[in-house]
Order: structure tokens, then sequence, then C-alpha cells
């Protein structure tokens, strides 16, 4: 089996040796599995491969999995489960974790209806930094941990603060006048730190600790019509390494709200344990999402997956394709782990289709071929302007889906919806239609100045294409640097400017698949049928730019 282009590491010296053998409790003692070393396998039907590891306790420890039929476990010495790592989704995925005391071992465990293959890559650990914690502390706007302060100056303890969180689910959002709410996100702990991922701010959130007693929190004043998905970093740890180290282990900890019932997506992983998924937050005028679930009765089409490999690109990945009965558009995605797993994208379009809504739509989902790959390829780039082109859209007409430009929608989210307002600007005899979910516009080339994407359209001859972009307003600028929101608005300002046709869109939310997943549907029927669009849609925003159109 040939290794992944993302892995740098050499294998085990004994990398063959450990892949054919499935070590069993009682067998001696595991095979160790070294920083910075790799192996990879296959694993039996109810198979498991178990490595230990020797790693100092505080040490945040980095790898990469693999696996195709297989997930990847933490667990105790006792085989205990304590963590998902690796999910059988069949792309390329980083995990982190913070190593204790006690001794821990990775398993690779089969699932499914066939023997497993996994590449597991451990590639660095991170050493811990002494640094104080705390900081300024902030003014208590909430009642009601305004009213847990009085009571714990009296003397009283957080049982009954705790119990009754239990039973009224948190975060704590307390409604103010004018359409707002203020949103208490809360955690129970002694620690050093807790810090918010996914929070309104865009930012990672410290959590403020309400005097010496075990409860943390941190308020924001929303508008009723937010939406967001979050987790919550407990003991989040200071490591020696870059900037970006440092903001990248909040994944080593971050978890689901334990008091938050509603979680994001809800799947057979989801249930494993408290690290896998989020917590959702949906105040009462969040727009629906009619769309999402799939409903019994419905006609569904066929998903199939395929592995592409490129020459232009020297890579392997996964191709997913959705067929339904006598397809007449077609919908090409980035990031197919995610529009497979956690967005329901075959169920989406089945009830568009079902509501003539769309017409009969054939979707293909383009997987990443790792985790490096993906910030590789998808900002814009002559090799992947090139595989799409000329490799996929060729495969994508043999496979019998190829449609006219005009109905063809190139789609995605973040750095696949920057990717797709390229791809329109290369390849418009392909792609008529660009969906763009959050796109990366902040980005530019090394060295350039920020606009870069503007630039092109607005320096290039206006082809043939519509656009739906989509942004959260919780993606708006920080660090003195423009972001999603603020790249957004421009690039839509350029393209009216050029003569294209623009529906633009601003939601109450963040970076955030929660939303996109009610989003995608919007910006299909804007692009693929403008008329239903125009007479107004349950869930789907107004257009920024025409704010008198419904």
């Amino acid at each position: 089996m040939a290794m992944l282009p993302w892995r740098r590491a050499p294998k085990l010296a004994l990398g063959v040796a450990l892949s054919l053998w499935v070590w069993a409790a009682g067998a001696g003692a595991p095979p160790a599995l070294e920083v910075g070393r790799s192996v990879q396998g296959r694993v039996p039907m109810a198979g498991a491969h178990v490595f230990s590891l020797d790693v100092p306790a505080g040490y945040v420890v980095q790898g990469e999995f693999h696996g195709r039929n297989a997930v990847l476990d933490l667990q105790d010495e006792g085989g205990a489960h304590l963590r998902r790592l690796g999910r059988a989704d069949t792309t390329a995925q980083e995990w982190m974790w913070v190593a204790s005391k006690a001794p821990r071992r990775l398993a690779v465990r089969q699932v499914g209806g066939a023997p497993g293959t996994f590449e597991l890559h451990l590639v660095r650990t991170l050493a811990p930094r002494a640094e104080p914690g705390g900081g300024e502390a902030s003014k208590l706007e909430s009642p009601g941990l305004r009213s847990l302060q009085q009571a714990l100056a009296a003397g009283a303890g957080t049982d009954a603060f705790w119990v009754e969180r239990a039973r009224a689910g948190t975060p704590l959002v307390e409604p103010l006048p004018d359409g707002e709410s203020l949103v208490t996100f809360l955690w129970r702990g002694e620690g050093d730190n807790v810090r918010l991922f996914g929070s309104p701010s865009g930012n990672h959130d410290p959590m403020r600790r309400l005097g010496d007693s075990d409860v943390w929190w941190a308020t924001f004043r929303m508008p009723d019509t937010a939406r967001l998905s979050y987790r919550i970093a407990p003991d989040v740890p200071r490591v020696q390494g870059s900037p970006m180290d440092q903001r990248r282990v909040i994944l080593a900890t971050a978890q689901r709200d334990p008091l938050n019932p509603h979680v994001f997506p809800d799947t057979e992983d989801t249930r494993i344990d408290v690290y896998q998924g989020s917590s959702v937050l949906t105040l009462p005028d969040a727009p629906p999402q009619p769309w999402v679930a799939r409903r019994a009765g419905r006609a569904s089409g066929t998903l199939a997956r395929h592995e592409f490999d490129s020459a232009v690109l020297g890579n392997r990945r996964d191709i997913w394709v959705y067929r339904p009965a006598a397809p007449e558009a077609l919908l090409v995605l980035f990031d197919a782990h995610a529009y497979v797993e956690q967005v329901p994208t075959p169920a989406i379009v089945d009830n568009l289709m079902a509501e003539g809504l769309i017409p009969s739509t054939a979707v293909v989902l383009i997987g990443n071929a790792g985790p490096e790959a993906r910030g590789r390829e998808l900002p814009p780039n002559e090799p992947f302007a090139r595989f799409l082109d000329e490799e996929l859209m060729p495969w994508v007409e043999r496979q019998g889906l190829a449609q006219p430009p005009a109905r063809t929608v190139i789609a995605g989210s973040s750095y696949g919806g920057l990717a797709s307002a390229y791809a329109g600007l290369r390849s418009p005899h392909r792609f008529g239609n660009v969906l763009s979910l959050s796109g990366s516009y902040w980005w530019s080339p090394d060295g350039d100045v920020p606009g870069w994407m503007m630039r092109q359209y607005a320096k290039e001859p206006a082809r043939k294409l519509r656009f739906y972009l989509d942004a959260g307003r919780y993606e708006a600028s920080r660090g003195g640097r423009d972001g999603i929101l603020e790249t957004s608005r421009h690039l839509g300002d350029v393209l009216r400017a050029k003569g294209y046709a623009v529906t633009q869109v601003e939601h109450d939310t963040g970076h955030d698949y929660l939303h996109w997943q009610g989003s995608l549907g919007c910006g299909l029927v804007a692009l693929l049928n403008p008329s239903a669009y125009e007479s107004g849609l349950p869930g789907c925003a107004q257009d920024v730019a025409r704010p008198d159109r419904f």
C-alpha cells in the first residue's frame, strides 16, 4: 500500500512486520510507536493493532491518521476507551491530545463490513511551557451570574446552580429587548484555564472564573437570529512552539459542552465520546433549515466512492458521486469528507428535488489528498485548476454526468469557496455557477497585498457566471486584518461592478458547517432556479445588496 503524499517522516524499520501483526491481550507488551515515525497496515475483521507510547506527562502529542474501515482510539493501559482520535471517513485526519502520567496506548480497530487499512504517523510532541494563567476581570452582565455571585458571597455553594443548569441546559440564555439575548457559556471545573472554541467573536475566547468557585463563564450579547456550533477546551496546555502551534493546541482538549444535549453532527462517532462533534446553540429566531433531515418516502439516488489518481498533481484522492435518476444539473463540491459525513448533501439535494426547487441534480464530491494537500491545492494555483479542467471534468463526462455550464455549480466552503471562485474564473466553459460559503477571500499569495481574488475578477473580461456568496457576521476582521465577512463584501462589489449576477447573503453565524448545511440548499436554488429563490424561501436570507428584494 503506497504512502500518502502528506507523510514526510520515514516508516518504522519494522513497519511491514508491524502491519502484519495484530496484538492481542496477554501477548506481551504492544510495540512502541516512536515520535516522528509512521506505520501502515491492514486490520482483519474484528481485529486491532495496538501501539504503546512513551511520552512525558504534559506534552502535547500530534499525529495523522488515515483509515478505511478502521478507526483510531486512545485507550488506557487496560484497553478502556478514552477518546476517538481518527474516524473511518476515508480522508487523512490530524489529531492531538495531552499526555498524562498514566500509560496510554493507541488502538487501530476494524469497523464496517470489510477488513480495514490504515496509515498512522506520530508527527511530533510539543513540550509544555510555564506561564501564569488568569487575566483581567470581566464585568458580569448576566443577571443569573450576578445572583449566583451574591449567593456565593453569602456563603452558599454552586451545587444548586449546576442542578438547575443540568435541568435547563446550557448555554444560559437571557432575553433582552430589541431581539437580542445575553448568552453565557458555562463550564464546571477547578483547572487552570478554560477557552471557548467557536465563540461569536471568532476567536478562542478565555472563559473567566467566578471568584474561586468551580464556575467558568463567557457572556456575549447576540441577536436572536444566531446559530452556531462550539466546543469548550479546559486546561489548554501552554507549549513551546510558534504562535500558530499555541493557537492550534486548543484542539488537544476541546470537547462538547456536557450540559448541552444538542450535538452536531449526530453520528455514531459523536456517541463515542465528548471529543467528537460540537455542541449547538440555536437562538429562537434562527432561520430554519428545512432541507437537512432525510424524509421518509422521498426518492433518493445512489452514492458511490471512487479512488481518483491525478497525473497533474501526482496524488490520489476519493471522489464521491451521488447519482439521481435522469440528472439535468450538476453540483461539484469540495471537501467531500465534510459534505458526506457532516453535511448530508444527498438528503439536501433529494429534498430540494422533491419540492421542485431544483432540477434533478447529480453531485460530485472532491476529497482532499491530505490535510497539507488541502492548504496547498485549494488556494488558487495552476496545477489544481488543470486537475479540475483536464482530469476531473473529463472523468465526470465519462460517467455520463456532465451538464452545460449554465446547469453546473462549483461549490465549497472556506478554502473551498475560494477555490470555487477561481475555478469559475479559469474554467467558465465547465462551471457557470459559483456557490461560495464563507470563502477565504482574505487570501493572497505570499508577499502579495490583500485582495488578490478581487483584482483578478476586476482585470479579467467578465465571464458568463452567476454567484451566490454567503458569509457570517461572526467572521469579521480581527487583529487589524479584514476577515471573511469584509472580503466577501468586497468581492461582491467587484463582481456587481463587472456586471455579474450576484446573490449575496449574511447570517448571524461563524465559520461553521452547522450553518453551511442550511445555506447549501439556498445557494443551489438561487443558482439553478432563480425565480423560486426570488419568491422567498424559508431559511434563506435576504440579499444584502438588494434589501427590498422580498
